[in-house]
């Protein structure tokens, strides 16, 4: 069995699921560790793409533990491991109702486009729902990262997921190849669909939240940018991950909404207030 993952901590969480069942030498599990959600993915099948997109996030991106150097390699590594997926293996790609996941699914059914296997796929959103539902309380999985190694393992032992049918693997490819045209850098999840928006989709809501937490009066404290960034993410029904959202807070310092105080290296290191 193949197993395709798009992110580090669903990836390792699966890995350490195979390990416990003793099928981590029998399973392969490949991961893309970026988020797809934000960033170019205009023609991300092809060398320039892949460029591009490395390249936006030199330019946008901060990378406090130095991982970005690293993403052309790690990126090629995954595609060449996909590449030599043999036919007549079984895949299964693992995804969630989220923009990031959705747009790997479709990225992932487009790289396999000319081998002849079958494909699972497995919705972590929904399965979660199915399998382990709170009483009287309504939760929803955002992304599969959000999911302990033990939910990896009950959903994998009961054989879990949707078979795709040569129909569902051919509208995924198109769907693939229509979001590769896009120039967008920020998609979300909305009603079953992904949509490319504006980056600065999410500002308002950014600023929003910022105000809440200065709270009544007009005691405006500064705000260490890690904890706006927390707050955010909390209540966001989207999945972009924190890097985007600092990157967006360094917009707004730049176009005059914060002011600041330390230095903006990376999140933990400086606060915003908003300006009078």
């Amino acid at each position: 069995m193949i197993h395709i993952l798009f992110g580090a901590t669903a990836s390792g969480s699966l890995k350490h699921t195979l390990r416990k069942m003793g099928l981590d030498k029998k399973d392969t599990v490949i991961s893309f560790w970026d988020i797809f959600s934000v960033g170019p993915i205009y023609k991300l099948n092809e060398e320039i793409g892949v460029k591009s997109r490395l390249k936006w996030m030199e330019k946008c991106m901060s990378d406090e533990f130095d991982e970005i150097p690293d993403y052309l390699k790690e990126f090629k590594r995954s595609l060449d491991q996909i590449n030599s997926v043999a036919d007549e293996e079984h895949v299964t790609i693992w995804t969630s109702d989220n923009a990031h996941e959705q747009v790997g699914l479709r990225f992932a059914v487009y790289l396999l486009k000319d081998k002849n296997m079958d494909i699972t796929v497995i919705n972590t959103t929904k399965e979660y729902e199915k399998r382990f539902p709170v009483k009287n309380v309504k939760y929803t999985l955002l992304h599969s990262g959000e999911m302990i190694p033990e939910k990896f393992q009950h959903i994998y032992e009961h054989g879990a997921g949707n078979l795709m049918t040569d129909h569902d693997r051919t509208g995924l490819k198109k769907e693939w190849l229509s979001l590769a045209e896009t120039r967008e850098t920020l998609r979300i999840w909305q009603n079953g669909k992904i949509f490319s928006v504006s980056e600065d989709y999410f500002d308002e809501f950014i600023i929003d939240k910022v105000k809440k937490l200065h709270g009544k009066g007009n005691a405006r404290k500064f705000i260490n940018s890690a904890r706006v960034i927390g707050e955010v993410i909390g209540h966001l029904d989207q999945y972009v991950g924190d890097t985007f959202l600092e990157y967006r807070i360094r917009k707004l310092i730049e176009a005059g909404v914060f002011e600041t105080k330390g230095r903006l290296e990376a999140m933990r290191f400086y606060s915003i207030r908003l300006k009078c």
